[in-house]
């Protein structure tokens, strides 16, 4: 059974998900608590490997090298795949660089024969081109109550619609909302 793309981020009502500033993650304060860390322990559980571009991983493995528990441990310990054709190395502890394109490796990671899915953190640019490549199995939003104003949208403009089927939605905690969704294809034959 081939392993699945998951994408999951959190977004505030408006779609952003940092602000005006890069790495500007200062609303995540508004959905932090026990049910979100609850559920962040929950879906480690799913995971295989995490997908990075640059950008989230340089900023990621800042933040997590020097951080301890249980969230920590998952992230320091489980394997990640680095897309980048700007690094010429990555060092943070079971990271590999890939500086080939991304399409194609996520392809083959889909069909390796391994355990957990592959989880796409941030990364905006590159879970654009997941889901233009139709590569992505499911969406996982967690919806902050919060209008920020300005800052980086996830979602791209789309050269064409992505129509979603939804999963299920669950409280976690009163400041974040998840919503679970499914690419669906827009053929009508298929």
């Amino acid at each position: 059974m081939a392993r699945r793309v998951v994408l999951w981020n959190l977004l505030t009502l408006d779609g952003y998900f940092e602000g005006a500033e890069k790495w500007d993650l200062s609303y995540h304060e508004t959905a932090w608590g026990p049910e979100l860390e609850a559920f962040s322990l929950e879906q480690a559980d799913e995971v295989g490997a995490l997908l990075f571009g640059r950008v989230t991983y340089e900023g990621m493995a800042a933040y997590w090298k020097d951080v301890d528990g249980p969230i920590a441990d998952f992230m320091n310990g489980v394997p990640k795949v680095v897309f980048s054709r700007s690094l010429t190395r990555v060092d943070w502890a079971n990271a590999r660089l890939v500086r080939t394109r991304a399409v194609a490796e996520v392809q083959r990671l889909k069909l390796e024969e391994a355990p957990g899915d592959l989880f796409v953190f941030g990364s905006a640019d590159l879970a654009d081109s997941l889901l233009d490549a139709g590569l992505v199995d499911e969406l996982r939003l967690g919806l902050v109550p919060m209008l920020l104003g300005n800052g980086t949208p996830f979602f791209k403009l789309r050269r064409s619609p992505i129509d979603l089927e939804h999963l299920g939605t669950r409280q976690l905690g009163p400041g974040c909302t998840l919503l679970r969704y499914r690419p669906v294809s827009l053929d009508p034959d298929g």
